[in-house]
């Protein structure tokens, strides 16, 4: 059997043209043959693997959100723009769509718990910020929208332009009108419309069409507001009583629909395709 060892090393130096050597030197069907005949074999194997086509190495889908969890629910997935950015140990679950250039930094959780939910173009949701959607009421942070770290949303309608500062907690049915802010640990009440241009001082409460806004000690106040607003029905779905909300009828609640996440799957990041280059049908 011949030894291609003794050919010449030119051409030959890098990983793939040694590998060749060694196919070679374990063919039978070189035995006898020259060295030269040998050596244009393994040129014309080398130019072989060197200049593939497209077609036999295709180029991968791109992929968003690598490192980040997404997950089906209720048989929907995540549906991210291209430009978009997902920090990995950012979660998305199910009928969440990202819109262009948009950023979802580290530890945030959206969910579509029930109700879609929409994040605009050029949004930024930053650390540890929750934004749920839940049935019945619009889940949405429109373009060009600021959340801060470890804002609370749930079912509610963010718009255009607004910021909501960090800890600030906005629920259920509210509304945060284009240019509206609300400032750090403020509470947004449910039903609450918060006019554009005005903005909820650090720590208050706003409640009411239009908000109206209250200093964080002037409970009495507070509770006034807040009564004709609705909350447990907003919210839990139960009539209020004068005995206060049965968590025990709202925690069955919230356990049985919580329970469709048994059928949830995580998606590998393969399957992150871009909204862009995968609408949602």
């Amino acid at each position: 059997m011949l030894s291609c060892a003794a050919l010449p090393e030119t051409g030959a130096q890098d990983g793939a043209g040694q590998g060749l050597r060694e196919e070679l030197d374990g063919d039978s069907s070189t035995a006898g043959t020259g060295c030269a005949d040998v050596f244009d074999m393994l040129s014309r194997k080398r130019h072989e693997v060197m200049n593939v086509s497209a077609d036999e190495y295709p180029v991968p889908p791109p992929v968003v959100g690598r490192g980040a969890v997404f997950v089906e629910h209720r048989l929907k997935s995540p549906q991210v723009s291209e430009s978009a950015y997902i920090a990995p140990t950012a979660v998305l679950a199910g009928d969440v769509t990202v819109g262009p250039h948009s950023r979802v930094l580290f530890g945030a959780v959206i969910t579509a718990e029930g109700g879609t939910v929409q994040i605009g173009a050029n949004c930024v949701v930053m650390e540890n910020t929750i934004i749920r959607g839940v049935p019945g009421q619009e889940t949405r942070v429109g373009d060009d929208a600021v959340i801060g770290p470890h804002a609370h949303l749930t079912g509610c309608v963010i718009e255009g332009g607004s910021r909501i500062a960090t800890g600030a907690v906005v629920f259920n049915g509210a509304r945060i009108e284009a240019g509206a802010e609300v400032e750090f640990n403020a509470v947004v009440y449910v039903n609450t419309v918060v006019p554009s241009g005005v903005a909820v001082p650090m720590g208050w409460f706003a409640g009411g069409q239009p908000a109206e806004l209250v200093a964080p000690g002037d409970w009495d106040r507070i509770r006034a507001i807040m009564g004709p607003l609705d909350y447990p029905g907003t919210v839990f779905g139960v009539a209020a009583s004068g005995t206060g909300t049965p968590m025990s009828d709202v925690a069955r609640r919230y356990a049985r629909g919580l329970a469709l996440h048994h059928q949830d799957h995580i998606v590998p990041d393969e399957r992150h395709t871009p909204s862009d280059q995968n609408p949602s049908p």
